[in-house]
């Protein structure tokens, strides 16, 4: 039996990777901010909850994700697999309590800050992964290092592509400091979840109007996610970019001045 810790594991497409874990025999340890949907979703587990825990953890802040840290190095022995699915669409610029765009904290800097900590345990699994979803990107982006951590000017569409393309050069970073642990990131497309609650107006009246004919399932966006967990290998990080086929992905290559600038100011904005 595997140990995999899901992040955002109580909703939407982490629950459905949950959901399917547990089918195949595993264990969950499930990272949220909502109690009530965190206790919800191991009911929803029926028999299988015996294998499934629920920490209520505020992963937008550089304590609360060294919180969530702590309480998971405590509760298991080991990572057989740790997923990063927590993420906020707001478009506004939201601050965290540490001065950071909520985009940009919860979206890429949780999941560089809980995935260095738990390096330690994801080491003790004979084969470690770390998957995490991503926007759609059929190459990896060019990221301007002078933007993070604080994006001054803070502009939604310049930070979509900065700061999922950071998910991409941390996966990558990752792979090559501990060759051990495999890495990649997914995309799942479309999918109608609570990811849009806080999304303008506008948007949340156009993923209404068009989820019925263009929307995937939870059941496809989850599909490579979970095989990525379970079965992901190869000599470096890949992407997943298209839901439900596993076996179209691309390596992700970074340049390696512009991975060292976002890795360094990651490392000093967390101390990890």
């Amino acid at each position: 039996m595997k140990t995999f810790v899901i992040a955002g594991g109580n909703s939407g497409i982490g629950l459905q990777a949950a959901r399917e874990l547990l089918a195949a025999g595993h264990r969950v340890v499930l990272l949220g901010r909502d109690e009530l949907k965190g206790e919800t979703a191991l009911k929803s587990f029926g028999p299988a909850r015996d294998r499934a825990s629920f920490l209520p953890v505020d992963l937008s802040t550089h304590d609360g994700v060294r919180d969530a840290a702590r309480r998971v190095d405590e509760l298991t022995d080991r990572i057989d697999g740790l997923l990063h699915s927590a993420a906020v669409f707001d478009t506004s610029d939201t601050r965290t309590v540490d001065g950071l765009p909520l985009f940009f904290a919860l979206s890429y800097l949780s999941r560089y800050h809980l995935t260095q900590l738990l390096v330690p345990k994801l080491l003790l699994a004979e084969h470690p992964k770390v998957v995490m979803l991503t926007a759609n990107l059929s190459k990896v982006p060019k990221l301007s290092p002078e933007l993070f951590p604080y994006f001054e000017r803070f502009n939604f569409r310049t930070a979509v592509s900065q700061v999922n393309g950071a998910c991409m050069y941390y996966a990558d970073h990752l792979t090559k400091t501990h060759p051990k642990i495999f890495a990649g990131c997914v995309t799942p497309g479309l999918v109608r979840t609570g990811i849009f609650d806080q999304a303008p107006w506008f948007i949340r009246a156009y993923v209404a109007l068009t989820a019925p004919l263009l929307a995937n399932s939870l059941e496809k966006a989850a599909q490579n996610v979970v095989q990525a967990l379970r079965a992901g290998e190869g000599p470096s990080a890949f992407m997943w970019n298209k839901p439900g086929i596993f076996e179209d992905r691309y390596a992700i290559r970074t340049d390696a001045v512009i991975q060292k600038a976002v890795m360094d100011t990651s490392r000093q904005v967390t101390g990890a």
